[in-house]
């Protein structure tokens, strides 16, 4: 072992985090992620090892680098992204391109949202990865509880809806939808609803509190005090979501 390697064995930390593993030209050999990286890392050089594989692995490491971060869960996001970009000899999974969801606002006129495990470069705004699906969805349900979004795949482009090509589809009846395929709902309303569901994802809920505040003073203006307790539900759901993750 050289003397490098072996001192950066005797001071790795002991917080959660990744560890990547180089030979002596520098190529990177393996990506991996740890709860406690001074022991895991350490492992690998146990007189013990099991593994034809994984010690063949080892007598190729010539450095390593770290990297700390908050939890296990970031730690394996972050390793999810590196073996992506990198594609290590040694790991074996995790390289295709569909392993984690992410949620997408499609770059569009009147943009969708939704989950997906493929990413288009088309200019769309991708937000995760999310280690499971059940925080990415459970974030969806409680933004289109919030907001009124299309969920339709239709092409509404500027030039289509002015020819009157689409009609109101049965989301807008049952008020899932305000129903922009017949420019009932304005571009203007609508984008500032997107730009909130953004925020809300990145974790700022400030300005979607703000559209709501506005919306249920309005209605509570008017007298539609039915209306306003709607709104005051959501703005309640919004204040109660406790949900955190990471963006990677």
């Amino acid at each position: 072992m050289n003397p490098d390697l072996e001192l950066q064995l005797k001071t790795l930390p002991s917080e959660p985090g990744v560890y990547r593993y180089y030979d002596k030209n520098g190529q990177l050999l393996y990506v991996g992620k740890a709860k406690h990286l001074k022991k895991r890392v350490l492992s690998y050089f146990n007189k013990n090892l099991s593994g034809y594989r994984t010690r063949i692995m080892v007598g190729k490491i010539h450095r390593l680098e770290t990297t700390i971060v908050p939890s296990e869960y970031d730690a394996l996001l972050l390793e999810n992204n590196l073996i992506k970009e990198h594609q290590p000899f040694y790991n074996v999974m995790l390289k295709d391109d569909k392993s984690y969801p992410w949620i997408c606002i499609k770059n569009e006129n009147f943009p969708r949202i939704f989950l997906t495990r493929t990413m288009i470069k088309d200019g769309s705004e991708y937000f995760g990865p999310y280690a499971k699906v059940r925080p990415a969805k459970v974030l969806l349900d409680t933004i289109k509880h919030i907001y009124k979004i299309r969920t339709c795949n239709l092409n509404l482009a500027p030039a289509k809806i002015a020819e009157g090509k689409y009609k109101v589809c049965l989301e807008y009846h049952i008020k899932n939808c305000e129903g922009p395929c017949e420019m009932l709902e304005t571009k203007e309303n609508y984008d500032q609803k997107i730009d909130a569901i953004r925020g809300i994802i990145k974790g700022d809920f400030r300005q979607a509190k703000e559209y709501l505040v506005k919306q249920m003073t309005r209605y509570a203006e008017n007298l539609e005090f039915e209306n306003a307790h709607i709104i005051k539900e959501k703005i309640d759901l919004l204040e109660n979501y406790q949900h955190k993750h990471t963006v990677v």
